[in-house]
C-alpha cells in the first residue's frame, strides 16, 4: 500500500532507521540504545529518520533534511514535543509501519535589509516581525500586491503555518489551524492600534508584504524560525511547494488530532 505521496507504508518493519538526538545526556542515551536495538544505519542510507528530543530538535531536523524524500518520527524526548510522538523503546519499528503520513511545505521569507541587502530564509512555524528597541513597529501589510492594512503599531507580527499554529502564534493569541487547513494565520503581536485588531486568515497561496515605516526610528528584524535578519525594511512571505517536509505521527495520535485537542485544553 501506498501513500498519497507515493511512498510505500505497508511494512516499514524492513525500513532502515537512522537516528538522531539532540544534544542532551539522556537523549543521547537513548539513541545509542535504540541503535543498537533496531539496527541503526547511517543517515545517508536511512529510509525513516527518528528524531529524538523536543520541538526544537524537529524543526532542525525538518530543516536538515528537507527534500530528501525521508520521513521523520519524532519522540519526545525534550522539553516541548507538540510535534513528537510518546517515547517508548519496544515496538518501535511496528509504530513507524502504522503511522500516518503528515506533508507540510514551509514559508519562504524574502527579506530587504536598510543597506539594500536581500535574505532568503524558509520557516516551518513562522515568519515574525518584532520591534528591535523600546519604539513600537510601524508596520503595513499588503496581501497579493493590495495594501490592507496602512499602518500597524505594534511589537510584532506574525505569519504562521497550520503546524506552527500552535506556537509562537498561538502565545500571541491568533487561531489554531487543523493541519489540512489550507490557510495560514495572519497574526499582530501586542496591537496597539489599532487596538481591537486580532488578525486574519488568509489562502495559503497568499503572498504577503510587510513594509517598516519610519524605519530608521522604528526598526525591526525578521525571523524565520531560527534565521534572523535585523534593520529589515521590507519582508515578503508566501508558501513554497517547491519544498517537501514528511513527518511521521502514531495512528491514533496524529497531528491533527493534537491539534483539535490543544483547542479543548483548560
Amino acid at each position: 500500500m501506498q501513500d498519497a505521496i507515493g511512498h510505500n507504508v505497508s511494512d516499514a518493519k524492513r525500513k532502515k532507521l537512522a537516528f538522531v538526538a539532540s544534544p542532551d545526556a539522556a537523549a543521547e542515551a537513548a539513541r545509542t540504545a535504540l541503535h543498537a536495538r533496531y539496527k541503526g544505519v547511517s543517515v545517508d542510507d536511512a529510509d525513516v529518520i527518528i528524531a529524538l528530543g523536543g520541538d526544537g530538535l524537529m524543526l532542525a531536523s525538518l530543516h536538515g533534511f528537507m527534500d530528501q524524500g525521508k520521513p521523520i518520527f519524532g519522540m519526545h524526548h525534550g522539553s516541548v514535543g507538540f510535534l513528537m510522538n510518546k517515547f517508548s523503546e519496544d515496538g518501535l519499528a511496528e509504530r513507524v509501519a502504522e503511522a500516518k503520513m503528515t506533508l507540510l511545505h514551509p514559508l519562504e521569507m524574502t527579506a530587504t535589509d536598510a543597506d539594500g541587502n536581500s535574505h532568503t530564509a524558509l520557516a516551518i512555524n513562522e515568519v515574525s516581525l518584532l520591534r528591535m528597541t523600546a519604539q513600537a513597529a510601524k508596520l503595513q501589510i499588503a496581501i497579493d500586491g493590495k495594501t490592507r492594512m496602512e499602518e500597524l503599531i505594534c511589537d510584532g507580527a506574525l505569519l504562521a503555518t497550520p503546524a506552527g499554529s500552535t506556537a509562537y502564534n498561538l502565545s500571541a493569541h491568533g487561531p489554531i489551524l487543523p493541519i489540512d487547513a489550507q490557510l495560514l494565520a495572519l497574526t499582530p503581536i501586542s496591537a496597539f492600534r489599532p487596538r481591537r485588531w486580532r488578525g486574519a486568515l488568509l489562502p495559503e497561496n497568499a503572498k504577503v508584504t510587510f513594509t517598516a515605516l519610519e524605519a530608521e526610528k522604528r526598526p525591526i528584524s525578521a525571523v524565520a524560525d531560527h534565521s534572523e535578519f535585523r534593520n529589515v525594511i521590507e519582508v515578503s512571505v508566501r508558501q513554497s511547494k517547491a519544498h517537501n517536509l514528511l513527518m511521521l505521527f502514531d495512528k491514533d495520535h496524529s497531528l491533527d488530532e493534537r491539534i483539535l485537542a490543544e483547542q479543548f485544553l483548560p
